[in-house]
This record gives structure tokens, sequence and C-alpha cells, in this order.
């Protein structure tokens, strides 16, 4: 067997397929609305949210109230703040959103996705950054339903042997 196939251009050569690096990459558009704003959805266990961002002073707006007002505890304003941080654009944006659905922690999970990926459409160079810290991945882990013949999901009832 002396033309043997070791490599992926060659493969490519003999098939008659354009290797992916040969082609030229067409780099990411920015999507914008006329007013000038990105929207994506963002979603975490039960919680839905609807993200618009625009350029701004860093002003945050949930269902209408401020961000410290509708998340009261840190932990939730810092989730919310982490894009904006791995990005390196602290206060440059403005954020608009409405959450339904789901408990505060949750909302707050989904707030997050949905600005991290309104983010990466507003500016695409922003990608590599949050796609590397798992913020563009939508967290799939939901609570599991309750079984019949059960208390909860997993729990049993108390076995009585007498």
């Amino acid at each position: 067997m002396a033309d043997q196939i070791t490599t992926l251009e060659e493969l490519s050569a003999v098939a008659g397929v354009e290797s992916p690096a040969a082609e030229e990459l067409t780099p990411r558009e920015p999507v914008r609305d006329e007013l000038g704003r990105s929207y994506a959805t963002g979603k975490r266990k039960d919680a839905v949210a609807r993200v618009w961002i625009k350029p701004g002073s860093g002003k945050v707006e949930v269902n209408g109230k401020e961000l410290n007002k509708y998340f009261a505890r840190p932990v939730l304003q810092m989730i919310l703040r982490q894009p904006f941080q791995v990005a390196g654009v602290e206060d440059q944006f403005d954020v608009y959103a409405t959450v339904k659905g789901g408990g505060l922690s949750g909302q707050a999970g989904a707030v997050k996705h949905g600005i991290s990926k309104a983010l990466q459409l507003y500016d695409p160079s922003l990608r590599g950054a949050l796609k590397a810290a798992g913020f563009l991945t939508r967290d799939s882990r939901v609570v599991e339903r309750k079984k019949f013949g059960r208390r909860k999901a997993r729990r049993s009832f108390q076995f009585s042997k007498r």
C-alpha cells in the first residue's frame, strides 16, 4: 500500500473537496435594530428573560425596576455583572430586561445568559471571551419530577419491617 492517505489534506485532495482552512471564513456581523440595540433571550431552570442592550452608562433595569431593587441580594447582582466583567465592557451598556417564571436565582441566571448572548450579537469580537467563560451555553439542569409511590423525586416513604 504505497499510496496510503495519512492527512486530511491528502484525503480532501482525493475527494476533490476544498479544506475549510482554504476557504475564507466570513466574519460575524453585528446584529442591531434601528435603535442601535441588540436583543437576546436567556433561559435558566423555568425562567425566561428577554434582554435588550444598548450603549450607555451601565444602567440595568429588570421588569421596570432598578437592579438593586429587583435583585436585592449582592450575589444575584454579581451574577448579572459577570458577562460585562469577562468581556471587559463594564458600565458601557444599558440593559433592559423582562423576566418571567422561576425563582430569583433562576431569573438572575436567565438574565445573565441573555446579556451574554446580546453582547456577542452587538459586538462579535466579544464572543471568544464569553464562550470561554461558559456564559453562552444554556444551563440545562432543571428540577427532577416527582415520581408516583414516592414522597419526592427520589425520597421514598419510610420502610417499616413490622
